[in-house]
């Protein structure tokens, strides 16, 4: 049956458009027991979505990683998605856009069965309102990052480029880093004592001009990254992919993350050490903000910063 309630998010469970209410999960699904699951994420802009296509390979290389069919192709992955946008975004005030996720478990454990077992994958399509008005406060002061006591997980162990909905690790440090600094974000450490990633988001360094990011083997590969990293190219802005410290990081002129929802932010101070480059943003990452939304043809920064009291 196909959802048509106008007051009520739908989203695609199960094989079917539903009203989001309806869409529950059972206690025996093995992503809810053990996190043996993917997903994968885009945004709009302006009620638009972006890089679609992109995020789907992404999602379709995390889950041959995993060795878990989803059932479908990404051509009838994106057809979905698309219907599920379609029928929320007349939910969207004006200013706001949406998160647009595609989620799967592996499937149901079965009752009296061992853990190896499951049934079919369970496949969730849904948009969630992106926190544009709590964020927003960031684009004006800087995102503090404090590093956390645990390290990011090692390629060796689970590789970080796969995006799966086994969080701990990254909850874990980002909760510690939150309560010391309920403003701050988590920047996690590799196993070599490299800066890797936060909890979904990409670090950069600006040092004399030149841009550098972490090693494409210790990180999530995010859409924003790519992005950013395709933007300096036709700019002619050097770019280096490195191990990179805290010696390096203290030593910068500037920092900012990408991610899907912030797409280009500054980071303030790296544990509350700020930058040779006061300003917010610093140069660099404001002529990338700007180019990011020319990209796009959308000012993703106005719309942040329009939500400040």
């Amino acid at each position: 049956m196909v959802a048509e309630r106008a007051n009520e998010r739908v989203c695609y469970f199960d094989g079917e458009i539903v009203p989001e209410s309806r869409a529950l999960v059972s206690f025996r699904d093995r992503s809810f027991r053990y996190g043996d699951g993917a997903f994968d994420t885009t945004r709009t802009f302006g009620h638009r979505i972006f890089k679609l296509e992109e995020h789907i390979v992404r999602f379709y290389k995390t889950l041959r990683y995993l060795r878990l069919d989803p059932g479908m192709a990404p051509s009838e992955m994106k057809r979905h998605t698309e219907e599920v946008l379609a029928r929320n975004l007349h939910l969207l005030g004006p200013d706001d856009d949406y998160w647009v996720f595609q989620r799967i478990s592996r499937g149901l454990e079965p009752a009296g069965g061992d853990f190896h077992g499951s049934t079919d994958p369970v496949l969730i399509i849904d948009c969630t309102p992106l926190p544009i008005a709590q964020r927003a406060h960031y684009f004006r002061d800087g995102i503090p990052l404090l590093i956390p006591s645990n390290r990011r997980a090692a390629p060796d162990t689970l590789s970080p480029r796969a995006k799966t909905h086994n969080y701990l690790n990254l909850f874990v440090g980002n909760d510690e880093v939150r309560r010391r600094d309920p403003n701050a974000l988590a920047l996690f450490l590799d196993h070599n004592g490299n800066l890797s990633e936060g909890v979904g988001s990409n670090i950069f360094l600006v040092t004399d001009g030149v841009l550098y990011t972490p090693q494409d083997r210790y990180v999530l590969n995010g859409i924003s990254r790519e992005t950013v990293l395709e933007l300096a190219a036709e700019a002619d802005i050097e770019v280096v992919k490195c191990d990179l410290d805290l010696f390096d990081a203290h030593g910068a002129d500037e920092a900012f993350i990408t991610s899907t929802s912030y797409c280009v932010c500054p980071v303030a101070a790296i544990n509350d050490v700020p930058f040779g480059e006061r300003r917010i943003p610093g140069p660099m990452t404001e002529r990338l903000m700007q180019l990011y939304c020319k990209l796009i043809g959308f000012d993703f920064v106005d719309q942040y910063l329009k939500h400040l009291h």
